[in-house]
């Protein structure tokens, strides 16, 4: 069996028990919905209370990475290896019903729960060169690198994965039975998110091919 093919034990953090059937363990699925996420949510708490944090995030093998400035909240404490909490959801489709109650949504929700820690300066270059390269597959090779004071001045971070689930909802409205006969339209509003066309800063410079095929490619590559 594959690494991506493998299940991944739940915990009593990452157990889905509402409406369990939804919920998978598989990395296939894991790395899936993270690799078409652009931004996660990290929660942790402090002196202050709990907070969520939206944040740019990008997989690497078993691991999502984020990063930030020395200075952040956020990077301070997980650089410390305090306990967080990560989501990424991705909405699919609002689910209209019969009746009100049997509205819902289709979506691909992750969560992943353990401890951040830093990435050593021999590696942050490269970390960071893959997240270029899951912004716009090419860019790292075009975009000036960070030099020595802003690669000081950032942390990278990663989290294993081998604490995390997924949870997902697919198809359309699930109604009662004696609402079938009523008169009212049920289906799914399907929703994405969509790559528009490109808006050049740099008029008198060549489009890359990778800027060009932005609007057409039919998905994210990583």
């Amino acid at each position: 069996m594959s690494t991506d093919e493998a299940a991944i034990p739940p915990s009593t953090r990452t157990r889905v028990r509402r409406v369990p059937q939804r919920g998978q363990y598989d990395r296939a699925t894991l790395h899936a919905i993270l690799d078409d996420a652009y931004l996660g949510h990290v929660a942790f708490a402090d002196s202050e209370g709990v907070h969520c944090i939206p944040t740019a995030c990008w997989r690497e093998g078993d691991h999502l990475y984020v990063h930030g400035s020395n200075g952040s909240r956020l990077i301070k404490l997980a650089a410390r290896g305090e306990q967080v909490c990560v989501s990424v959801t991705h909405l699919d489709g609002l689910v209209l019903a019969r009746s009100a109650f049997n509205h819902s949504m289709n979506y691909r929700s992750a969560v992943i729960y353990g401890a951040f820690e830093c990435v050593p300066e021999p590696h942050k270059i490269t970390a960071l060169d893959t997240f270029m390269e899951a912004i716009a597959p090419g860019r790292s090779r075009e975009a000036r690198p960070g030099n020595a004071k802003e690669l000081a001045a950032t942390t990278v971070l990663r989290i294993s994965l081998d604490e995390a689930s997924c949870k997902v909802r697919t198809g359309g409205p699930n109604d009662d039975e004696a609402d079938m006969t009523l008169p009212v339209w049920a289906g799914v509003l399907p929703m994405a998110l969509a790559p528009q066309p490109p808006i050049a800063s740099t008029p008198h410079i060549a489009t890359p091919e990778y800027v060009r095929q932005w609007k057409t490619a039919a998905g994210r590559t990583k």
